[in-house]
């Protein structure tokens, strides 16, 4: 019995002990990160590790576009979209009848999302905007290039979507109510 009652006595010592430290600290429930946030934060953790491997080492604060250029590059390498090169059989073609050797690349979107995901965490990491080196303009090229240069190997053309003016709009609209009048 007066080894049940030291138990007791223990278990109630730990937890008011617990409830002490929990009431002088009080810990906050994080919630759980969302799919973006967590993707967001293994992109900056492997970017920074990217930069860390590189001779000699380059810090966050030294980084410039180069240096992500360089980085897409080197992501290609675990790429699974096929894309055709110039001289291929199955260049222009979207569904190739057979395979090749031409080498597998990161998908544009991929590339265009990861950038996106970089240069918010670049800012939330107390980067300025202005000194971003994923906002920069050879950034947005090299996107470019890469998006056309997929689209032509598979034969997909990427158009640009036109702005509709004031003009086509307020026409639409009238249209619409006359068709709406008709009908009624």
């Amino acid at each position: 019995m007066s080894g049940d009652h030291r138990r007791k006595n223990s278990v109630e010592a730990s937890s008011s002990r617990s409830t002490n430290a929990d009431h002088h600290h009080p810990q906050p429930n994080p919630q759980p990160l969302s799919r973006y946030e967590s993707q967001k934060r293994r992109d900056w953790n492997t970017f920074g590790q990217y930069l860390k491997n590189q001779t000699p080492p380059v810090s966050m604060s030294h980084c410039q576009f180069n240096h992500v250029l360089d980085f897409l590059r080197y992501l290609d390498q675990f790429g699974k979209t096929k894309v055709h090169l110039h001289g291929c059989v199955f260049f222009g073609q979207p569904d190739p009848p057979a395979p090749c050797t031409c080498p597998l690349r990161q998908a544009w979107g991929s590339l265009d999302a990861l950038i996106g995901r970089l240069r918010a965490a670049y800012e939330e990491h107390g980067g300025a905007p202005e000194t971003n080196p994923f906002g920069n303009g050879a950034i947005r090229v090299y996107l470019r290039e890469v998006k056309e240069c997929q689209a032509k190997a598979r034969g997909i053309p990427y158009k640009k979507k036109k702005k509709r003016r004031n003009n086509q709009l307020k026409a639409i609209s009238d249209e619409a109510k006359g068709l709406k009048q008709l009908t009624s």
